[in-house]
């Protein structure tokens, strides 16, 4: 399936600042709102639906060259659009 990037944002930022966004998000999210991305003139709102599949990825991506690994964490919710319910297996813990 073709992937549209509907928003983008990247930057170098303290931990702080990262923690303060993806609390608005968690915010929002426990609510049942809706939120908006906004950045550099682009915009998209996103309205999850009560179940979305909740996805977190762990990645070490080497460089060809030899240089240093990068690491990354990646949280996803990811749902069909007009879709209610998400499914998924096991728990997730977080420590």
């Amino acid at each position: 399936m073709p992937e549209e990037v509907l928003f983008k944002f990247e930057r170098s930022m303290e931990r702080s600042e990262i923690a303060d966004y993806l609390r608005s998000v968690a915010d929002s999210v426990d609510g049942g709102d809706e939120f908006t991305l906004e950045a550099g003139g682009e915009s998209v709102t996103m309205s999850p639906p009560a179940r979305p599949t909740f996805e977190v990825k762990a990645e070490r991506e080497t460089s060809s060259s030899g240089g240093p690994a990068e690491l990354s964490v990646e949280f996803e919710l990811e749902w069909d659009e007009g879709a209610e319910d998400g499914d998924g297996s096991g728990e997730l813990r977080i420590e």
